[in-house]
């Protein structure tokens, strides 16, 4: 029986970046709400497209994954680059995100169970800091219907209502459930249904 640690290696562990190299198309939108030097978590950030390009906008990242070969993969990428990211290999129910500690958080494709989802994102929600930004897409159950990309199970797909409840204590600024293209590498590609959200922490930055 395949393992999720063996799926991953397999995904990961040849020379071809499996969502390439470049950042999400979200995230990139959204990255002038970061200033350089800002503390930045990055969520199950497996080859490190989205942390690279955040620590190349000059943000403080640390990425997290349970992946070992993604993130070694991570690292490849960052020295190609030139920057640096810390790299945490940890399971998202154990990582300890902390109190007050990021200026931002970011959540892309962070496709777990929804016990886990919402302790997860309570603890972000406590993680931030005051004015802090949580940059958030995910695919929805609608998903299953493209078939290009995502988990097989709807169930680690979130709608907007949701993530509503998940992220209480955050103003919402933009929360959207969307249609829209997403390439990236071999393992999006095509019409996809997502949910798209920036959040942000009441307070003085």
């Amino acid at each position: 029986m395949q393992t999720p640690d063996d799926k991953w290696a397999a995904r990961y562990g040849g020379d071809e970046y499996y969502y390439g190299v470049e950042p999400n198309d979200f995230l990139r939108e959204q990255a002038g709400r970061l200033a350089p030097g800002a503390r930045v978590l990055c969520l199950a950030e497996g080859e490190g497209r989205n942390a690279v390009f955040l620590a190349e906008r000059g943000c403080a990242v640390t990425a997290v994954d349970a992946s070992a070969s993604g993130l070694k993969k991570l690292e490849r990428l960052a020295a190609e680059r030139g920057v640096r990211v810390e790299a945490v290999l940890a399971d998202l129910a154990d990582f300890e995100v902390g109190t007050a500690r990021w200026d931002a958080v970011v959540s892309i494709w962070a496709h777990v169970p929804p016990a886990l989802r919402r302790d997860l994102y309570a603890r972000c929600v406590r993680g931030l800091r005051p004015g802090g930004v949580l940059i958030l897409e995910a695919y929805r159950p609608e998903q299953l219907a493209f078939k290009t990309g995502g988990p097989p199970d709807p169930a680690l797909m979130p709608r907007l209502s949701d993530l509503r409840e998940e992220l209480k204590g955050l103003d919402l600024p933009l929360a959207r459930e969307a249609e829209r293209e997403v390439r990236e590498g071999r393992g999006h590609g095509g019409r996809s249904a997502t949910v798209q959200v920036v959040a942000v922490k009441p307070g003085a930055a």
